[in-house]
């Protein structure tokens, strides 16, 4: 029976070929698109934590709750004990002070006097320890622009549009004006021997990395810092693995009533990334069910356009002695096969497409100015498992769907009037 069906889909292509150009296009949009928004918010979890959040994050609890203003001033104390005791107890993640601070950047002439000024928003990490894991858990070595990375103290990296914009040169001074943990006035020259650029605005727009321990030193920061980040062994964020570390750490210091006592919270808590990270993993089911209702009524028409075309058919083979019910189960295997040729060339043409994506991806620079936060410049895609299977239940499901329901009307069909439609 299915040689036949599959015969008959060949030879007549007015019933095969529209149905499985629409399940192509289906099921191509539903797995590009899965492919597409699984790398968009990997990307952006993935940037928010190497940059800003870590998979887990310890900061003062008077710190924690101005964390937008970047208070120094309430930054954690005794950074290097806290630094032991937590490598102690979780062997296994990796543990980095970061210090973010913002101030005036000023470029003198060879006069000294100020040739351009620019406000930056700087961060320290550990870019001189030997064993440091900063620079490639930033990518910064491979997103450095022009010159090179930091070899000695009081060397710094600025991004690359700002040097343009400055006019700075490799090798020249820039002193940094800000505010030491204390509230005085914080002055300090550094050596610009690199541009970088990260293609995430809100880092290009004027960053400034510095090595934690000089900006400690400028800062009157010694053995205090900001932060402290955590990153979880596999590098992939995991929400019930974060916040049960979070839990657990902030059970010791529950009962204290120091404001300056540390507190744990997690990236989901503190990247406001929450909607994003609950519309991840609902993701695939979410695509999956839009297609298959939109599949569903638009096959569902088609095949009752088809059904009427192919009412004399049916009335033949009714008068041949064939029972309803094996006319409606064959126009269901037929649409199986359909589907299923449907769905393995749209599959093909998604993953074709998303590895393209995942490959080259989508520079969407120049309509991204002026964000605050932590997205890609370069939208790429990310092929998963499920990229490869999830076209099948749209592909599958909506033309079995829309075919059961359309063949519904064999059912309510007198034989009598179909051999009148076949007689006209």
């Amino acid at each position: 029976m299915i040689t036949f069906i599959i015969k008959g889909l060949i030879r007549d292509h007015h019933r095969s070929l529209f149905p499985i150009i629409m399940v192509t296009i289906g099921v191509f949009i539903t797995v590009f698109f899965q492919a597409f928004m699984g790398g968009f918010l990997t990307d952006m979890i993935d940037s928010t934590a190497r940059f800003s959040s870590g998979h887990v994050k310890i900061m003062s609890r008077a710190y924690a709750e101005n964390s937008d203003q970047v208070p120094n001033d309430l930054a954690l104390t005794g950074v290097n004990e806290l630094m032991t005791k937590l490598k102690q107890e979780y062997p296994d993640m990796t543990w980095v002070k970061r210090i973010q601070f913002g101030g005036l950047l000023d470029i003198p002439d060879e006069n000294g006097e100020t040739r351009s000024q620019a406000t930056v928003a700087g961060l320290g990490v550990d870019l001189l320890s030997p064993g440091s894991t900063e620079i490639k858990t930033m990518n910064i070595a491979k997103s450095v622009k022009s010159g090179r990375m930091p070899q000695s103290p009081c060397e710094v990296l600025v991004s690359n549009d700002m040097a343009q914009r400055l006019g700075i040169n490799l090798g020249e001074s820039a002193t940094l004006i800000s505010s030491s943990m204390y509230g005085s006035l914080a002055i300090s020259n550094f050596t610009v021997v690199g541009t970088i650029h990260f293609g995430i605005e809100m880092m290009d727009r004027g960053a400034m990395i510095v090595d934690v321990a000089d900006i400690q030193q400028v800062l009157n920061m010694e053995n205090a810092a900001g932060e402290i980040l955590g990153y979880l062994p596999d590098g992939v964020y995991n929400d019930e693995k974060s916040q049960m570390i979070a839990n657990k750490f902030n059970q010791k210091y529950a009962d204290s009533v120091d404001e300056f006592a540390p507190v744990m919270g997690t990236l989901k808590e503190i990247s406001n990334l929450s909607d994003y990270l609950d519309l991840a993993n609902n993701m695939a089911a979410t695509i999956a069910f839009i297609f298959v209702i939109i599949m569903s009524i638009v096959l569902w028409n088609a095949g009752l356009l088809g059904g009427l075309r192919r009412y004399g058919e049916v009335g033949v083979r009714l008068a041949i002695g064939e029972h309803k019910r094996h006319i409606y189960l064959s126009l269901i295997y037929e649409s199986i096969c359909i589907g299923l040729v449907g769905t393995v060339i749209g599959t093909a043409l998604g993953l074709t497409a998303g590895y393209f994506m995942q490959k080259y991806g989508l520079d969407f620079s120049s309509t991204m100015k002026n964000i605050n936060m932590m997205i890609p410049l370069v939208f790429k895609a990310k092929i998963t498992p499920v990229t490869f299977y999830i076209g099948f239940f749209p592909g599958l499901l909506s033309t079995t769907l829309g075919t059961a329901l359309a063949g519904i009307g064999i059912y309510k069909r007198q034989t009598a009037s179909l051999f009148k439609e076949l007689e006209t």
